[in-house]
């Protein structure tokens, strides 16, 4: 869990992610990357020098009209001393069975983004913290480029003025397979997903698209990722008082 922490630390300190007096909605799938998100947000607060509230939201899709089953995100979160509140949606009935969607993961993402926005402002909070991994930001970025022939990537920290809340995606430095190990040796139990289109998307396809060309070019997605930095869009430029590593 410190790998975890000293990412987000580098992610808040290099993109101003956290203020003091914050209070913060952690979108929690219970997934790992959320998992460990909300387990690295509650750790830092014993010695961050800003302090912060955390309210762990966690949105049920509803996929195939069942509710799934998050009594282990809620036992992590009292371990944690976070508050959790857990929301039932039909957003799955609505992709799937009503829409009928031939590629749903992006209204399914749009109405999920939405519902949390929501139940964020609801509790109070000012931010909503999202688990994107660094995997995650390149995989993105090779997306926007392949398959929507444009230069970007989602920032690492958005304010919607609709909403008036902030997004911050402070694990954006952290590596999947060090989110991978961080659950693992932390015995975090994650809620497995059933989305019927779980495996079968552009982003499973694009991530092992990168994994074999880093198999064949060693340092072929640090590189994206430089690139990316150095590129300067949707925020993601160094600031002058930080080394470009």
């Amino acid at each position: 869990m410190q790998k975890i922490m000293g990412y987000i630390r580098k992610a808040c300190q290099e993109f101003d992610l956290i203020q003091n007096g914050d209070k913060i909605a952690v979108g929690v799938s219970g997934g790992k990357d959320s998992l460990a998100l909300l387990c690295g947000l509650a750790g830092m607060r014993r010695f961050a020098e800003f302090s912060y509230e955390l309210v762990a939201i966690t949105l049920d899709p509803g996929f195939n009209g069942v509710q799934n089953n998050y009594e282990e995100v809620a036992r992590l979160c009292e371990k944690l001393d976070v508050p959790f509140v857990l929301v039932h949606t039909n957003i799955g009935e609505i992709v799937f069975d009503v829409r009928k969607e031939a590629n749903p993961c992006s209204l399914c993402a749009k109405m999920r983004r939405g519902a949390l926005h929501d139940a964020a402002k609801a509790h109070g909070c000012n931010k909503l913290a999202l688990g994107h991994h660094k995997d995650d930001v390149i995989e993105t970025f090779i997306m926007n480029l392949f398959k929507e022939g444009r230069i970007g990537c989602f920032a690492p920290k958005t304010y919607l003025s609709r909403k008036d809340i902030t997004v911050i995606r402070p694990m954006v430095f952290a590596p999947e397979g060090q989110v991978m190990s961080c659950c693992k040796r932390n015995n975090l139990e994650v809620v497995k997903s059933i989305c019927p289109a779980d495996k079968n998307t552009v982003r499973q396809q694009t991530k092992e698209f990168l994994a074999d060309m880093e198999r064949k070019d060693k340092g072929f997605k640090l590189r994206i990722f430089t690139a990316l930095r150095k590129s300067g869009v949707n925020g993601w430029g160094y600031r002058d008082d930080v080394s470009q590593e």
